[in-house]
């Protein structure tokens, strides 16, 4: 009886044992199964923040530059005619001039707006590139540092703007405006820091998230 009794614990052991190995099996399984399935989706959240910050960086160039060279930051009337006035050139009665004082706001403007343009393009380039090798490349990082740097620089640029303006401008033309360049810089200044923050966020995402557990049958 002892005998029977033994055997009879070792084969309920045997077969609990064989139970939690099965049912361990299948968790893994299940787990594989979707930790593939999260992996996709994943995946597909990562390009589409990546995607996203590219498409918002192109347009912010865009903005950018058509803002730098066009000359309607500011509308005034100047003895009675229209005129206005961008960062290189002057107009009145549609015709045009170049600025011919040397006044430190102007150069300091330009020199941001350019600066804001070269780091906007390179963020683009690094988005752009950095689908080639996937999103875990740190191109995805740097682009978005280029990018939030680009809205950082331009906003300095239309601050020093908008001061001198009110300050001096507006006090010596009457009937003034700030114009449509002048309202594109501020769009692309927001789409600047939006591309920078889901490229970020996209990098952020890569190497916050664990690979998913590679399961082997054993």
């Amino acid at each position: 009886m002892g005998l029977i009794h033994l055997a009879a614990i070792l084969v309920l052991n045997v077969s609990c044992s064989s139970q939690l190995a099965f049912r361990t099996k299948m968790a893994a399984s299940c787990c594989g199964f979707q930790g593939t399935s999260a992996c996709r989706s994943f995946s597909s959240m990562l390009y589409t923040l990546a995607g996203g910050g590219t498409l918002c960086g192109v347009a912010s160039l865009v903005l950018l530059i058509v803002s730098t060279v066009t000359d309607f930051w500011m509308q005034y009337r100047y003895s009675g005619s229209s005129a206005n006035q961008g960062l290189w050139r002057f107009c009145i009665n549609h015709k045009c001039h170049a600025h011919t004082m040397t006044v430190a706001f102007w150069d300091a403007t330009r020199a941001f707006m350019l600066l804001a343009v070269l780091s906007c393009f390179a963020g683009v380039i690094l988005g752009l590139s950095a689908f080639a090798n996937g999103t875990k490349s740190r191109r995805v990082r740097t682009g978005g540092i280029a990018l939030v740097l680009s809205g950082f620089l331009a906003l300095l640029a239309l601050a020093i703007y908008t001061g001198v303006t009110v300050t001096f401008f507006g006090k010596r033309f009457l009937d003034w405006r700030f114009s449509w360049s002048y309202i594109t810089g501020w769009v692309a200044i927001i789409l600047a820091f939006a591309a920078g923050a889901f490229q970020l966020c996209a990098y952020q995402k890569t190497v916050g998230e664990p690979a998913p557990p590679n399961i082997q049958d054993t």
